[in-house]
């Protein structure tokens, strides 16, 4: 059983079917899985040899593509050294180092660095800084978190607590979850200023509730599995304010959206503002392990750490873990080697003019596009069996959800394949009309 790699395809897909749960999926009436046994560049390999051009990055990760050279090498070298120590009491280069890129990558106040497992894990990191530090401070009566509707945060459950309550995927949760304020969507289009009107319920929740707020979370300019929505920068200066004036934290989770996605290196960016926790994660190290990051500002840290119990109470197993930590400092070279900027530009470009003939068709209530993510809301929601289907027919990779179908495609594709990708994503709507 060890030598799978001797199994038939017909082996393994058996025992997967028999044994593993898929995210979001049925035990009793699964998916029929889609098989791959090689990945490189923007493709993906089947089993039968099949290629499909790769539309989602693996969940927004893999930002460099698969099997680069780059990050193999950072891998290859680490590995012969330590593949993993434990970060109690231990530290080691990799992580020094990238501490110091992302403190120096990212919006001042920003200078201290937690490294964790996963994103999840990371806005939980996030909720507990927050909390210690008011606690700290001597005002544990700060225990609440005010977040925006349409939003994600993780699968976990203190971030599953600030995920929309009703559309968030985690309302069976209720009843044990935490309890948190939630306040509608900036309805302030990117690149417009948000007014007073939009503003009005925020204002409202933080002028009755900060003195038990302890942070706002939100996810910037993009909200990610909870609607794929864009929205202005201006919102987000003035909730900085607002957060200012009534002495609540501000948590910025870029998850999905830092290191260029947008067309900033992060999104908070587009505000010229910063908060006072970030988090990190998804393409920190171009798809190849499970790495994130919380950053928070000499405040917090030093709130926290003058209080009761001294030290921040988190230690998660592979914190720091040498091997991702050294592909996250190949990622972050090998992004910062081009004029990414220009690359998100021009990806940016191909998506507007391929996806947005998709705007004749019936079923299609949106087409939106920002950085290089590009997304059709449609009407009703997807038959997921027979869109996938008709997705790999055509030889591209996609992920729907919901009303969605959404391309957020690795920044090394080439404009022939964006331009092929696009089209058949219009052509695969079009045929489920």
């Amino acid at each position: 059983m060890s030598d799978y790699r001797n199994a038939t395809t017909e082996q393994w897909l058996q025992w997967d079917k028999d044994h593993i749960w898929h995210p979001y999926s049925s035990m009793l009436t699964p998916a029929p899985m889609v098989p791959v046994v090689a990945a490189k560049g923007v493709r993906l390999t089947l089993a039968d040899g099949t290629e499909l051009i790769d539309g989602m990055s693996s969940w927004w990760s893999a930002i460099h593509g698969y099997n680069h050279p780059a990050l193999n090498a950072a891998a290859t070298s680490q590995l012969a050294d330590m593949s993993h120590v434990m970060f109690g009491g231990i530290t080691h280069p990799a992580a020094a180092s990238l501490g110091k890129r992302l403190v120096d990558l990212t919006p001042t106040p920003l200078t201290k660095v937690f490294i964790s497992d996963s994103g999840s894990v990371a806005v939980e990191v996030a909720i507990k800084m927050a909390l210690q530090y008011w606690y700290s401070i001597g005002k544990q009566n700060k225990t609440r978190l005010l977040a925006l509707r349409n939003g994600y945060h993780g699968d976990t459950f203190g971030a599953m607590a600030t995920c929309d309550p009703v559309t968030g995927m985690h309302h069976l949760f209720n009843k044990v979850l935490p309890s948190h304020l939630f306040v509608e969507s900036p309805r302030t289009a990117f690149g417009n200023n948000a007014s007073d009107e939009d503003m009005a319920e925020l204002k409202s929740l933080l002028e009755k509730h900060h003195h038990e707020l302890a942070a706002v979370i939100v996810e910037p300019i993009v909200q990610g599995a909870g609607g794929m929505k864009f929205y202005g920068g201006d919102y987000l200066r003035r909730l900085r304010a607002l957060c200012d004036e009534f002495d609540i934290l501000l948590i910025h989770d870029e998850i999905a959206t830092g290191f260029g996605r947008t067309g900033k290196l992060f999104a908070c960016e587009h505000a010229d503002i910063s908060p006072d926790i970030m988090c990190v994660g998804k393409a920190l190290t171009g798809g190849y392990l499970s790495l994130a990051a919380t950053l928070c500002s000499d405040r917090i840290a030093e709130g926290i750490c003058n209080g009761e119990a001294g030290v921040f109470m988190h230690g998660p197993t592979f914190m720091g873990n040498p091997l991702a930590c050294s592909i996250a400092n190949a990622s972050i070279d090998l992004l910062l080697a081009d004029d990414w900027q220009a690359n998100i530009e021009r990806i940016e470009g191909i998506l507007k003019t391929e996806l947005a003939s998709a705007t004749q068709l019936n079923s299609v209530a949106d087409v939106r596009c920002l950085g290089a993510i590009g997304v059709i809301e449609l009407k009703e929601s997807v038959n997921m069996c027979s869109i996938q289907s008709r997705f790999i027919d055509k030889g591209i990779w996609m992920r729907p959800f919901g009303k969605l179908v959404y391309t957020m495609p690795p920044y090394i594709i080439s404009n022939d394949d964006l331009r092929y990708l696009c089209q058949q994503i219009v052509a695969a709507v079009a045929e489920e009309e």
